[in-house]
């Protein structure tokens, strides 16, 4: 019996326009696949790392292009398939998707949900909530209307980082972090550190470029310093031996590493390298945040708030209950679609 593949690509709305030292956002694309054979369709999503250039249309037609082949003619062996998707020289994001489905496939094919299959926890976190730059009464305002977590990410690099700090900090006692995504270098690192510490902050996500490696070794040299984990200076298993002389923990995303697969072997890395490793995403659905859960043991913090920015979801399922994720019971990654990302036009059939 035949396997047929479809793909449609999505654009995400979210309830708000979200700032960060890249821009801000007001919508996001993102690509959804399915896969159908033996009455069973299982879905996918993958999200492109535009900041690195790539974009939905890249990850869909890399799907459209090979996906059929990879999967082959039915999924009487789905982790054969997988092996497949993993060795793809394709944009991460197009490994993600079909990846995603085959995980989809695997517990619907079970009559299980997936997580279940794989002996993974139905609860997990607790769950961030990130905070885009904004001014201090605006910051204030989203943290008291945000969604029961129980942690906050707060973007920085504007120019009043401690202020915003500072009137978070006035309305809630939760734990934070922060995320500058390049925007900073030495010398605001180490003039803002003590202020940082004396808030009760976490950790710093991705404080200097890339490329400015020294900023990294001299920061790690500061007395009483803060832990710094890196995100955009991480993608793969090759580059969690660098991180670990530049940082204290990794940020494992989907859409970098290809999918459950890949991020696994990131996230195993990481811990044998002893580092500290967050467990993250982009702007994106439900369908996404399940496929990441699945991994939420080999975690040491949980940041999957992405579905909770969207305000038309395309998936449904997810459940959050005292500042945790709680998975769906359905067959598969346990979340169904709604209108929207109902899948297009049959383009490939395998």
């Amino acid at each position: 019996m035949d396997l047929s593949l479809s793909v449609r690509r999505v654009s995400l709305r979210l309830t708000e326009t979200v700032r960060s030292s890249r821009g801000e956002i007001d919508s996001v694309d993102t690509c959804m696949v399915a896969i159908a054979h033996g009455g069973v369709v299982a879905y996918g999503e993958g999200t492109p790392i535009e900041y690195d250039g790539v974009t939905a249309d890249d990850v869909a037609r890399a799907v459209e292009s090979d996906g059929p082949a990879l999967l082959g003619r039915d999924l009487s062996d789905p982790q054969a398939a997988l092996d497949r998707v993993e060795r793809w020289d394709a944009p991460a994001g197009a490994r993600m998707a079909l990846d995603g489905a085959l995980h989809d496939w695997i517990g619907k094919a079970a009559r299980q949900p997936t997580w279940k299959v794989l002996g993974t926890p139905r609860t997990l976190g607790p769950t961030v909530y990130t905070i885009g730059i904004a001014s201090p009464g605006e910051a204030a305002r989203v943290v008291q209307n945000a969604p029961p977590v129980g942690a906050l990410k707060v973007k920085v690099g504007g120019s009043d980082d401690i202020e915003v700090l500072e009137a978070i900090r006035r309305v809630t006692p939760l734990p934070m972090r922060i995320d500058a995504n390049e925007a900073w270098d030495l010398d605001l690192a180490r003039a803002l550190t003590p202020r940082l510490r004396a808030l009760g902050i976490q950790l710093i996500e991705q404080p200097f470029p890339r490329t400015e490696i020294d900023d990294y070794h001299r920061y790690r040299e500061l007395p009483c310093r803060l832990p710094i984990v890196l995100d955009e200076g991480c993608t793969d298993v090759e580059s969690v031996h660098a991180a670990g002389k530049l940082s204290d923990g990794i940020v494992v995303k989907l859409c970098k590493a290809g999918g459950v697969r890949g991020a696994r072997r990131v996230m195993e890395a990481a811990r044998h390298a002893g580092l500290t490793v967050l467990l993250s995403c982009m702007c994106e659905s439900e369908l996404a945040i399940s496929q990441a859960a699945l991994l939420a043991p080999l975690a040491d913090h949980i940041d999957l708030d992405g579905h909770l920015y969207l305000s038309e979801p395309p998936f449904h399922g997810l459940g959050l209950q005292d500042g945790r994720i709680v998975l769906g019971e359905a067959p598969g990654l346990g979340v169904t679609p709604g209108t929207i990302s109902t899948p297009g036009p049959e383009r490939r059939r395998a």
